[in-house]
């Protein structure tokens, strides 16, 4: 691990009190959130997205705010649902947010999970999808975003404008924004396909699949996959991979709110989307206890950057004092590298 960042699941309620934000205030808390992180040395700010659900939805109006309030430190997705999304649009929005930031998204996208609607694609207008998950429907639109970043030239220009046979790309384009995407892939066959494609892996906080296998040694698995087939496409670059965990350092009286979650110490293996999957446990414990035990985990071993999942709901107070306590208890006998170091970098090799 070189670098840590929080994920946030941008939970919000009817505004009745502590733990129960509205909207607004959910998205307010999530800046400050950011703004402490960045100045906290935290490597990345990463937002779920959600359509239906009282969660973050459309990202872009967050991302932009957080990114013209920080300095450092990295800003995404984790992941948006691409099922949603029209291509080229999402393509502009990602390139302007880019280059406010000064080059440091890093927009996560896959498939997506489920969601509360019943093919909610389709009310958005995006039909045709022949795959009751809108897999095909993902991939298809993801692959048009991606020629549309590189700044390919995709649509034909009007000839009484620009002569016969031009061709445009989407504006705004911001070189190397192609270099900080990354694919949210929930099993091995599909940390291959991103591998393939060239982009980074963002390993989801869960895998719909169960082999017997803790999640750490199936996530290292998907992972050494996914570099694999990053390496033998030839691919010029050394990518990211990022993974996440639920951690709660105890430092002190103000953190035994989180000894109540001592209990989901193991991992799990449930039903999700139809899918016999694998959840990862949480890490609750003195330092000294977490470094050992992420130490351990093959995947946080393997992955230059982990996410932090993080109760955003319960405030700014609670979420910086967690991310606080990570940066200077437990982070830095992992190989922290604070964003004062700078940008983030993929491992050239597998870490072992």
């Amino acid at each position: 691990m070189k670098a840590f960042g929080f994920l946030s699941f941008g939970h919000y309620g009817s505004g009745r009190g502590p733990g129960d934000p509205s909207a607004g205030q959910s998205l307010k808390d999530a800046i400050e959130i950011a703004r402490g992180a960045d100045e906290l040395g935290v490597n990345g700010a990463y937002f779920r997205v959600h359509h239906f659900a009282r969660q973050s939805a459309s990202p872009m109006p967050l991302l932009a705010a957080i990114a013209a309030t920080t300095e450092r430190i990295e800003v995404g997705t984790g992941v948006i649902d691409m099922r949603y999304e029209n291509p080229l649009y999402l393509a502009e929005e990602a390139a302007q947010l880019d280059l406010i930031a000064d080059n440091r998204i890093a927009l996560g996208i896959s498939r997506g999970s489920p969601e509360p609607a019943l093919r909610g694609w389709e009310a958005f207008g995006y039909t045709g999808s022949r795959d009751p998950r809108g897999a095909d429907l993902a991939r298809d639109k993801f692959a048009t975003f991606m020629r549309a970043v590189r700044g390919d030239r995709l649509v034909d220009a009007d000839p009484a404008q620009h002569g016969p046979g031009q061709r445009l790309r989407v504006e705004p384009h911001s070189p190397g924004l192609a270099d900080r995407v990354w694919w949210g892939a929930g099993t091995r066959e599909t940390a291959s396909w991103a591998g393939e494609l060239g982009v980074n892996l963002m390993s989801s906080t869960l895998l719909t699949e169960a082999t017997g296998e803790s999640f750490g040694d199936l996530q290292r698995e998907q992972i050494e996959r996914y570099r694999a087939a990053f390496a033998a496409a030839g691919h010029g670059r050394v990518p990211r991979v990022s993974v996440s965990r639920s951690v709660f350092p105890i430092v002190d009286s103000r953190d035994l709110v989180w000894g109540q979650l001592r209990g989901g110490s193991g991992d799990q293996v449930g039903v999700i989307d139809g899918f016999t999957s694998t959840f990862g446990k949480s890490y609750v414990g003195e330092p000294d206890r977490l470094v050992a035990e992420l130490q351990a985990d093959a995947a946080v071993r393997a992955a230059d950057t982990l996410m932090l999942t993080i109760p955003s709901q319960l405030g700014p107070e609670a979420n910086l004092r967690i991310l606080q306590t990570f940066a200077e208890h437990v982070a830095p006998a992992l190989g922290w590298e604070p964003n004062q170091d700078g940008p983030v970098s993929g491992y050239a090799e597998l870490p072992r």
